[in-house]
């Protein structure tokens, strides 16, 4: 945009003999690409937060797979421990595809406990 903007300054002052009136028809001219790009960036920052409210589903997802992977913890660790000792056996959960998921939950906590801290809140 800045190469556009050389030639019509020329341009204004061949048309346009106000010095006052070039000089504040350049200017215009010289930022109307940021104005641009900050009426962009005001409408994408409207949209992010229209989608950042969503709906039930897409803000408990999360949570909601932490409690399966909770769940399966238990299962695995306490319920069926205990149930051996009264003579049932109890299917085990597979703790190597369930791990990775909870891990990678609980550092993804770990960022948000660490932008908390920062003072960055949505």
């Amino acid at each position: 945009m800045i190469e556009l903007v050389k030639p019509v300054a020329e341009l204004l002052t061949r048309w346009i003999p106000d010095a006052d009136t070039k000089q504040k028809l350049a200017f215009e001219i010289a930022t109307m690409s940021e104005n641009h790009a900050q009426e962009l960036a005001i409408e994408q920052i409207k949209l992010n937060t229209a989608e950042a409210k969503g709906n039930w589903f897409q803000s408990s997802w999360r949570p909601a797979t932490a409690w399966v992977c909770v769940i399966g913890m238990a299962v695995n660790f306490l319920i069926s421990p205990i149930a051996v000792g009264f003579g049932a056996t109890m299917p085990q959960a597979d703790m190597s595809v369930m791990m990775p998921v909870l891990m990678g939950l609980l550092g993804l906590g770990g960022l948000r406990s660490f932008e908390r801290t920062k003072g960055i809140e949505k």
